[in-house]
C-alpha cells in the first residue's frame, strides 16, 4: 500500500501546490490536497482526531502550505497531526516562529545568525528614537506579520516613519523599524533549503522604482551562485527556526550577508524557472527519505522488543 500524504493548502490550483502534488505522486505517495479550514479537530478521552467532511483523516505524512491569514488555525491542525507521530514538513513551532518577524529575528540573533538592526515600536511617539537606533532614515517600516512584501514600506523621513507607524498601530498591527541596507536596494537573494541543505538560490530584483524585490510584486529573478559562507548562514537560519523546508531571504551588505526573513511556505515558481532545478522533486525525495527512516526505526524497535522478550524467556526457562 502506498504511503499517504496530505498537502494542507487552500489553493490546489496554485503552482507550488500542483508541483508538489505531481512530484510526490511520482515518488509513490497517495496524495490528497485538503483545505485546512475544512478540517475539524475533535478531542475526547481517547485523545484528538482530525475529520474531513465527517471522515477521520489518516496519513503517514503532512506537507503544510499554510497562508498567513490562517496561520493560527492551520498551526492547530498541524499540531494535532504531530501528536499522532505523523511526519510533518514543517513543524507547527517552525511555522509560528517564522511568521512573527520579531520572534524570528530574536531567535536568529540569539543563535549568531546575522540580521539587520531591528527595533520594535510600541507607540508612534517612540518612532524617532527607534529610527535613530537603526541608523536613521531612510529606514524600513514593516509589520511583524505579512508575506510577499505586503506591509513593508520605505520611510525616507522621520515624519513619514511616524505616519506609517501610526497607521499600523491604528490597524492593530505590530510595527517594526528596520535598518535600510542601501547597497541592497531593490534586490535580495532567495535561498531554498530542503532537509538542511541548500537546493537552489536566485537573485530577485525589484521592478522599476519599487524597493521590494518580491517575485509576486513583479520583480525579476535570475540564477545566482552563493558562497560557502552564505550557504552556512542560510542553513543555520532555517535550522534555528526549526524548518525542514525554507525560503531564506538574504541581503548582501557591506558587513556581509544579513538574513532578512525566513519563509516556511516558499513559492516554487520563480526559483524553479530561474534555476532550472526541480525543487518539488527534492522535497518529494526528502519526504520519502524521512518515511523510510521512520520505518527502519519502527523495525529496530520491534527487534529490540523481541530480543528482550526472548531474553526474559531464556531466564525463565533456566
Amino acid at each position: 500500500m502506498k504511503p499517504r500524504l496530505v498537502i494542507l493548502s487552500r489553493g490546489p490550483e496554485l503552482y507550488s501546490t500542483k508541483r508538489l502534488l505531481e512530484e510526490t505522486e511520482k515518488a509513490g505517495w497517495d496524495v490528497k490536497i485538503i483545505d485546512p479550514l475544512s478540517l475539524t479537530i475533535v478531542i475526547d478521552k481517547d485523545g484528538g482526531k482530525i475529520f474531513h467532511r465527517g471522515w477521520p483523516v489518516e496519513c503517514e505524512a503532512v506537507l503544510p502550505r499554510i497562508g498567513y491569514s490562517i496561520t493560527r488555525r492551520g498551526v492547530a491542525i498541524v499540531r494535532q497531526f504531530e501528536s499522532k507521530g505523523v511526519i510533518i514538513l514543517n513543524s507547527s513551532n517552525g511555522i509560528m516562529s517564522s511568521r512573527d518577524k520579531l520572534v524570528a529575528c530574536q531567535m536568529m540573533s540569539d543563535n549568531s545568525v546575522p540580521v539587520p538592526i531591528t527595533a520594535q515600536v510600541g507607540s508612534w511617539k517612540d518612532t524617532v528614537r527607534a529610527v535613530s537606533r537603526v541608523g536613521g532614515t531612510p529606514c524600513v517600516i514593516k509589520s511583524t506579520e505579512g508575506t510577499h512584501g505586503y506591509g513593508v514600506f520605505l520611510a525616507k523621513t522621520d515624519q513619514q516613519a511616524r505616519q506609517l507607524v501610526y497607521q499600523m498601530l491604528e490597524q492593530n498591527m505590530r510595527p517594526l523599524v528596520q535598518e535600510y541596507i542601501k547597497e541592497s536596494h531593490g534586490q535580495d537573494i532567495r535561498v531554498l533549503i530542503v532537509g538542511g541543505k541548500v537546493i537552489a538560490s536566485m537573485k530577485r530584483k525589484a521592478n522599476g522604482t519599487e524597493f521590494r524585490s518580491n517575485f509576486h510584486l513583479g520583480g525579476s529573478v535570475e540564477d545566482v551562485v552563493i558562497t560557502k559562507e552564505q550557504k552556512i548562514i542560510a542553513c543555520l537560519a532555517a535550522k534555528t527556526l526549526g524548518l525542514d523546508i525554507a525560503g531564506v531571504d538574504m541581503l548582501i551588505s557591506k558587513r556581509g550577508a544579513l538574513i532578512l526573513e525566513v519563509n516556511s511556505s516558499p513559492g516554487l515558481e520563480g526559483i524553479e524557472a530561474s534555476t532550472g532545478i526541480n525543487i518539488a522533486e527534492k522535497v518529494a525525495e526528502y519526504l520519502t527519505f524521512r518515511y523510510h527512516d521512520s520505518l527502519e526505526v519502527e523495525i529496530g524497535d520491534e527487534s529490540e522488543e523481541k530480543t528482550e522478550s526472548n531474553s526474559h524467556k531464556l531466564t525463565s526457562d533456566s
